[in-house]
């Protein structure tokens, strides 16, 4: 068994096929096939299940991806450790992160690790909640993960966890007759509003829902999973956004009209990674981000 046949079990895992792996990894087919095969011999187990072309993992298929995915990270961490000998002169760091922390903490954050590492690339991933941060830390695909949850939801027991930020809520619009001229604005003031709205499982959507419950006549006009589309809409008078505050400086920015939701609920947003030592690159951004400011 060597890291190579690992690889290229893990890229079948990830593709779903021999053929989509072998896309991914450059190589001919056979290639990833005769890997995955002496793999087999090796440990003495399938690892597939072969239905025509479809590949299903066993059971010690199953075992065998999260043991290959430290193999993997500890041969990369091994990799970059040596390459930052001489200091970040290259290299990437990955970051899984959710729309609205994109846009802040996460914008400022990249910013000013790029100032200070100008040769690392920086590559972020999307993440719709923060289960989905959570799992692609977990399954190696990211180093470094951005989420934002209520502050009583239970923190994970296998990540560790490193306080940005507390975000509150706000109403976004196409102008100032679209909101009441309070701020900040009491949910039950927006009677009969078109409500645009994240999808379920997020702190904006929750939000939201306990607005369309305060105030008579409200509706969802758009339910969004892109929330890139979130300000689009807006502009173009689709509706009411509800969103983290983290979107103001965006918003007003782009023309909107912005005010304050009185709301209670808030938003802790964290940056979370595994335990361990982390390479160079995923440690540099962290002290950067726990540093104080001046």
């Amino acid at each position: 068994m060597d890291a190579r046949q690992l690889r290229y079990f893990l890229a079948v895992v990830d593709a779903g096929s021999v053929h989509r792996a072998a896309e991914q990894l450059y190589v001919a087919q056979p290639s990833v096939s005769q890997a995955v095969r002496a793999l087999e011999r090796d440990l003495g187990s399938l690892l597939f299940h072969r239905t025509g072309r479809r590949l299903v993992l066993t059971a010690a298929g199953h075992a065998l991806v999260a043991p290959a995915r430290e193999v993997m990270r500890g041969l990369d961490l091994a990799r970059a450790t040596v390459e930052a000998v001489d200091g970040l002169v290259g290299g990437e760091l990955v970051i899984a992160a959710m729309p609205s922390q994109s846009v802040s903490p996460l914008t400022g954050l990249i910013a000013a690790f790029a100032g200070a590492h100008p040769l690392v690339q920086v590559s972020v991933r999307a993440a719709s909640t923060p289960a989905d941060v959570r799992k692609m830390l977990t399954t190696g695909d990211a180093e470094l993960g951005v989420v934002a949850a209520s502050p009583d939801a239970a923190a994970s027991p296998v990540l560790d966890a490193l306080d940005l930020e507390t975000q509150s809520f706000a109403l976004l619009a196409r102008d100032d007759e679209m909101l009441p001229p309070s701020d900040p604005v009491r949910p039950a003031e927006l009677v009969g509003a078109a409500l645009i709205v994240g999808q379920q499982g997020t702190g904006m959507r929750s939000v939201a829902e306990a607005v369309r419950h305060e105030a008579p006549g409200s509706r969802f006009a758009v339910e969004v999973e892109h929330r890139e589309a979130v300000l689009p809409l807006v502009l173009a008078g689709v509706g009411i956004a509800v969103v983290s505050d983290s979107w103001c400086e965006l918003a007003k920015s782009a023309g909107a009209a912005v005010r304050a939701l009185d709301h209670p609920d808030r938003l802790r947003v964290c940056l979370l990674s595994r335990p361990g030592r982390l390479s160079p690159a995923a440690a540099a951004f962290r002290e950067l981000a726990g540093a104080p400011e001046r």
